[in-house]
């Protein structure tokens, strides 16, 4: 009994030692301060002050709304790279193969290609440290081949066929990074545009494109913003305004401590003639859906797709003299009729917003439009010809086009989620590259004739079956098939060219892009 007591005494002692940090809190901010203080001068391990003012912040925001955001120095950078249009670096793309860094394309006239730098190039070594063979994370790569423009990089190059590794000294300079990934005319009169996010120089691209595409005789214009994430909502505005009259209403935002700040058209857009479709789906967010609601809402264009993400909320950066920055929520976006663009959401709870994609599989919205139900009180009209269309978060199409989970099965999923379509692509194209581009001198060659061989293929399903992944039946693997062969000449096109070629292929199989077309051709 004697033992019980005195254990009970040592474990009243440190609540004791407590009694001098006892003080009056008048506001939260002393309450904070106080917490603060009693962990740095009382807790049990020492703690990293940094870390945990970090923690704290994040704690704070996540309560709030889903996209209000705490980033450290790195993360920023990160975040903001590829919307301000360029990074400095060697100018190559690439991707890991069994642990090793190889070359995808080095970009035209960059550092890279200016030393000699091909494709098929293995870069084993950065400043005489190996990057190859020793397990080294695809970012901690980037970050030695990253550096300020004008810094000299020693980079160690295995080159099949070369016999001896090779070495070059590059200098790293300034890396353009496009937001307009595809542009070409996908049918006589009709032409294509993807954008795949909005960043600084976007709008000069696009102009760029449709300028070039209206010389080959476009008259209707496709923009393709499925899974466009977002950017910048100037760039959606700029991009808006060739569309529109002068004094159109694009968007407005408006919040508790903000006051309404509204933009509108300035009447000198050079679009206003072309006949236009966007094109939306799920993954579109943010300033896509500004863009597509403004032309729905302005009646200038048809939104072609399914309900895009609903991303309404307008984030204010601060940032800190570290490089940190929180990204505070401090209004919401409205398109022209005044619908709020922005999903529910219940503030602390990101789990159930994050599951969104997976709850509208689940309740049918994407594949059945009778299963999307809108309540009248979220039921607003277009402000010209006063069609009925929805608030309540996203942008309902015009033209609804379900998901077809016939085509994407749960057997490609897991094929795509383990890397092995990718790989196989990789090494088929290190294998083949000269051999390709002897056979076809032209991309409208390799369109027309090439044809995945079935070798690819059958590696791709005997990696799979290694790693335990099988197709539930016969009916699930030719269903996949289709798609998996249109995906794999894709990127095959793509390593061979560029990405324009790649959507040139993949298109063909997008339902989206061909309902538009369907709808173009009806007139």
């Amino acid at each position: 009994m004697m033992k019980k007591y005195i254990a009970m005494a040592l474990l009243l002692i440190p609540v004791a030692a407590m009694a001098q940090f006892v003080i009056e809190t008048p506001n939260p901010m002393a309450k904070f301060r106080m917490a603060q203080m009693a962990i740095n001068n009382l807790y049990v391990d020492k703690v990293d002050d940094n870390k945990l003012v970090e923690d704290a912040i994040r704690g704070m925001l996540k309560e709030l709304d889903p996209h209000s955001t705490y980033s450290t120095p790195e993360e920023v950078k990160a975040l903001t790279e590829p919307l301000q249009g360029n990074f400095e670096g060697i100018g190559i793309q690439f991707n890991v193969v069994e642990d090793t860094l190889m070359v995808i394309q080095p970009v035209t006239n960059g550092p890279s290609e200016k030393v000699g730098i091909v494709a098929g190039d293995r870069i084993v070594s950065v400043n005489d440290t190996a990057i190859a063979g020793v397990k080294m994370k695809k970012e901690d790569m980037m970050k030695r081949l990253r550096g300020p423009k004008g810094t000299k990089v020693k980079l160690g190059v295995v080159r099949p066929g070369a016999g001896k590794p090779l070495s070059f000294m590059v200098v790293r300079d300034k890396i353009p990074v496009y937001s307009i990934h595809a542009s070409y005319m996908i049918r006589p009169e009709v032409g294509y545009v993807r954008i795949e996010q909005f960043a600084q120089n976007t709008y000069n691209e696009f102009m760029n494109a449709v300028q070039k595409l209206r010389a080959q005789g476009m008259k209707t214009l496709i923009i393709d913003l499925q899974e466009n994430g977002g950017g910048y909502l100037q760039t959606a505005v700029q991009i808006a305004n060739e569309f529109l009259q002068r004094g159109d209403l694009v968007v407005y935002t408006e919040g508790r401590s903000t006051p309404r700040q509204t933009f509108t058209a300035d009447g000198r857009g050079s679009l206003r003639d072309l006949q236009l479709y966007v094109l939306v789906n799920e993954f579109s967010a943010s300033a896509s859906e500004i863009l597509a609601g403004a032309m729905q809402d302005q009646d200038r264009g048809f939104v072609v797709g399914r309900r895009s993400f609903g991303k309404g909320l307008v984030q204010r950066p601060i940032e800190f003299s570290d490089g940190s920055m929180i990204r505070l929520t401090i209004s919401h976006y409205y398109t022209p009729s005044g619908r709020c663009i922005q999903k529910p959401y219940k503030k602390g709870d990101l789990k159930d917003y994050e599951m969104d994609f997976e709850n509208r599989l689940k309740h049918g919205e994407l594949t059945n439009p009778d299963s999307i139900h809108f309540a009248d009180s979220l039921k607003f009209h277009t402000l010209h010809e006063h069609r009925t269309v929805y608030g309540g978060g996203g942008i309902m199409p015009d033209y609804f086009v379900p998901l077809d989970t016939t085509k994407y099965t749960r057997f490609h999923r897991k094929l795509a989620a383990k890397n092995l379509i990718i790989t196989a692509n990789l090494r088929y194209v290190d294998q083949h590259r000269k051999e390709l581009k002897r056979q076809y001198a032209s991309f409208e060659a390799f369109l027309n004739q090439f044809e995945v061989p079935q070798s690819v293929v059958d590696d791709i399903l005997a990696e799979a079956k290694k790693q335990g992944i099988e197709p539930k039946d016969d009916d699930e693997l030719q269903r996949t098939l289709g798609y998996l062969r249109t995906q794999l000449k894709g990127l095959i096109a793509r390593d061979l060219w560029d990405m324009n070629e790649y959507f040139q292929i993949v298109n063909q199989n997008n339902d989206i892009v061909q309902k538009a077309l369907e709808l173009i051709a009806k007139g």
